[in-house]
């Protein structure tokens, strides 16, 4: 709940006659005023965001079609080649976690406690967006071919918690799903008048799944670079215009918008909450702020790690880039809550203080209407078009992003594993073409499934697809533009019916991303119903996800990590989580009976995220040793190359990473050694990067900040300059090194392919890994 402003100095006696009609209905109604009807806002969100997107759909498979070759092929939907530049995976992370954290909710929370409430809250999600590429590295060293981050609990653990770890991962990308869906229900009904709510889902619908359906997971990178233009763009405006620039439809005479001294001189005169240093708005030293932003962390853990989402945006990209788009992506996100909470939430206390009162009820204030009322108070109608369109931008990004993730695991985790498996009964450890065991792998089928001695007939001996001439010619002739159906045969007899499976899964992919946008529409009309606010769902989803961050990661770093430590630890911090936060809740006035509103109060949700993590942690961690069997190195070497051995034979990882792996010599695929030798730079680049970002996010600046009780007016406005500058930095380097790299990258590889057909005219053997695959490097 808001808290309350204390109007410390004169109160108008009555409301000043506006002839703006937008102004006077909010000073009527204290409320948003709609700024489109439903017409326009079809046209703008439908004919012109969603056309837009379908037109870099079409571009982006052309040029991978006629500038890298590539077919029609699974892996490349939902990895998007797996050679991502830097800067591309920077805007696209960033992109994705614009919302609902920012633009809304952290305005919210400037509302409610000042300027640490924005802060502290960016700190909190910022740290695991900067720990993220620690890990994934170790992802991208001992599974290269993982294109799902539940595709290691399989192979690990097998059945039983990969069952129990697609279902946590199913609930964390149904969180982020509805608190999108909430998020776009808020702005689009408050700023369009008279929509419904199948309006709203529908129009979502349409813009998060029609582009994924036709480009695949890479032209959500490509949408995300022009969603992060348009909100730098705006954003900047928008800070500008509020903090320097007197607003022309509001008495300037009246108002203290435009002038930091003025905005100063008016914070001055607030009582912020409890709590709070001096109970100002105007400090960093909040326990409030501390708490959301610790509460932030653990948020960020849940919507971080186990959401597959970013895992996929992730794995597009090689180490080295990966790493680098990660923290650069961080620091890109890091400037939008804090800039636009910073003047949008600033302004909204201004504004009713002006007013004499909260200008929205508590409740609005919590669905994050904030943000769309400011902007119409100070920019008119401009100004809510201008948020529809911010909004929007990030809507899209996030949204299609959950769709491409939420459909990878229907892909690989569901289908191909237990609905239609291309081999049934096929222990991880044997060739899924063959049946037989594979190279390198007899120790791991000794250990796990008999004693039995493998001789050479036993062990896996099918040509890699790669020296397979067959396979060229079957290759060639799909880039011609011929298919066959999944009963029908390729000319290759060992990669023939596979690849015929492939076929159909890249029909079913399609199928699978349609039906996940139009469930959006009576998944989202539930959850309106049920009258949950964003708030709500934003913390009290977490508590159902965090139990799953440890054992994630577990999965990822820990050899002695088992199957009955990794599920007893997510069932007990699930269950201790939940019970622990309906006991808190029930301690409160109201207790159960006012159910939304106390679930959702700040010492329920602490008590949930700390009891959900640290159970989780302390079961697994203990329950994994007492059950291990892992006694030397070379135990832990054996449990790695399980997950090692993730790939898809018609599109080997290795050849991904000749760039990486040059001089390496290997026979079948390169040794865990090896990539950790060429990923090395990779992962002092996230460890050194990582820590250090870390270390000046949660220590020096906090440090800083904190060292101020309530900041004077020239702390005030350094602050504010800051994140002004720092805002128009980032923006740069979003709209200009983003679309630099890439024509880079598509200018080389066109250079690369006249040198091949270069040599196929002079009647030189082209390397037959060319021709099969795609050639990312």
């Amino acid at each position: 709940m808001a808290a309350s402003i204390i109007v410390a100095g004169r109160k108008r006696a009555e409301a000043r006659r506006i002839t703006a009609p937008i102004n006077r209905l909010l000073d009527l109604l204290h409320t948003v005023v709609p700024v489109l009807n439903k017409t326009q806002a079809a046209l703008l969100l439908i004919v012109g965001f969603g056309g837009f997107s379908l037109f870099l759909a079409v571009l982006y498979k052309t040029i991978r079609r006629r500038v890298f070759h590539d077919v029609n092929k699974l892996d490349s939907t939902f990895d998007a080649g797996g050679n991502i530049t830097w800067s591309l995976t920077a805007v696209t992370v960033a992109s994705q976690f614009f919302w609902p954290g920012d633009i809304l909710h952290s305005v919210t929370l400037t509302a409610k406690i000042g300027v640490a409430g924005s802060f502290w809250y960016s700190v909190g999600v910022l740290v695991n967006i900067l720990l993220f590429p620690v890990f994934s590295v170790s992802l991208k060293t001992r599974a290269p071919g993982a294109k799902t981050y539940l595709q290691i609990f399989r192979v690990r653990f097998g059945r039983p918690a990969h069952i129990v770890f697609c279902g946590f991962a199913l609930v964390t990308t149904t969180m982020i799903m509805t608190s999108t869906l909430l998020a776009g229900k808020a702005m689009i009904q408050s700023l369009v008048e008279d929509v419904s709510d199948e309006f709203v889902l529908m129009t979502m619908a349409f813009l998060f799944g029609s582009y994924s359906l036709v480009g695949g997971l890479g032209t959500t990178f490509y949408v995300s670079y022009f969603n992060a233009c348009l909100v730098f763009i705006i954003l900047i405006t928008f800070a500008a215009k509020i903090v320097y620039f007197p607003p022309e439809d509001l008495d300037v005479s009246r108002t203290k918008l435009g002038n930091i001294s003025a905005i100063y001189d008016t914070l001055v005169c607030l009582e912020g909450p409890e709590g709070n240093t001096e109970r100002s708005y105007l400090t960093f030293q909040s326990s409030l702020g501390f708490l959301y932003g610790t509460l932030s962390v653990l948020l960020g853990t849940a919507t971080t790690f186990c959401d597959q989402a970013l895992w996929q945006s992730r794995i597009a990209a090689k180490p080295l880039p990966g790493v680098w788009g990660f923290l650069v992506g961080g620091l890109i996100w890091f400037t939008v809550p804090m800039t636009m909470a910073s003047a949008t939430g600033i302004s909204y206390l201004v504004l009713s203080y002006e007013n004499g009162n909260h200008l929205l009820t508590p409740n609005e204030i919590n669905e994050g209407l904030a943000t769309p009322l400011v902007a119409e108070r100070i920019l008119g109608q401009a100004g809510g078009v201008m948020i529809l369109t911010m909004g929007t931008m990030a809507l899209m990004s996030t949204g299609s992003g959950e769709v491409m993730g939420l459909s990878s695991i229907i892909i690989y985790d569901i289908y191909q594993v237990y609905i239609k498996p291309f081999r049934k009964y096929l222990y991880e450890t044997q060739c899924i073409l063959c049946g037989k065991t594979q190279k390198g792998l007899e120790k791991i089928e000794q250990n796990d499934h008999s004693s039995h001695s493998y001789s050479e007939e036993d062990t896996c001996c099918c040509t890699p697809v790669e020296k397979c001439e067959r396979c060229a010619q079957d290759v060639g002739k799909l880039q011609s533009g011929e298919t066959l159906g999944y009963n029908q045969t390729y000319m290759c007899s060992v990669h023939g019916p596979y690849r015929a499976y492939q076929d159909h899964l890249v029909q079913t992919k399609d199928w699978c991303i349609l039906f996940v946008t139009i469930s959006l529409v009576p998944f989202g009309l539930l959850i309106f119903g049920t009258g949950i606010d964003l708030n709500w769902m934003f913390y009290c989803g977490a508590i159902l996800t965090i139990p799953c961050f440890i054992p994630v990661i577990f999965a990822i770093v820990w050899a002695k990590a088992t199957c009955t430590g990794l599920i007893s630890g997510a069932l007990a911090g699930l269950i201790s989580g939940v019970t622990s936060a309906l006991i808190a809740a029930s301690t409160l006035e109201g207790g159960l009976t006012e159910f939304l509103l106390n679930t959702a109060h700040e010492f329920t949700i602490t008590v949930g995220c700390y009891t959900a993590f640290l159970v989780s942690l302390l079961v697994c961690v203990i329950v994994s040793l007492l059950s291990h069997n892992i006694k030397s190195g070379r135990d832990a070497l054996v449990e790695w190359e399980k997950t090692h051995q993730i790939d898809n034979p018609l599109n080997p990882w290795h050849l991904n990473f000749r760039q990486e792996l040059e001089g390496a010599d290997y026979t079948y695929r390169p040794s865990l050694e090896q990539l950790a030798r060429a990923f090395k730079p990779a992962r002092y680049s996230a460890i050194i990067g990582g820590l250090a970002l870390v270390v000046l996010g949660i220590g020096v600046m906090p440090g800083v900040m904190s060292i101020f009780p309530v900041l004077s007016l020239t702390e005030f406005t350094g602050w504010m300059t800051f994140c002004h500058v720092w805002a128009v930095v980032m923006g740069i380097v979003v709209v200009f090194v983003a679309p630099i790299e890439e024509i880079v990258k598509v200018v080389k590889q066109r250079q690369m392919n006249k040198r091949k057909l270069t040599t196929k005219e002079q009647g030189k053997d082209p390397d037959l890994s060319t021709i099969c695959l795609n050639d990312s490097n």
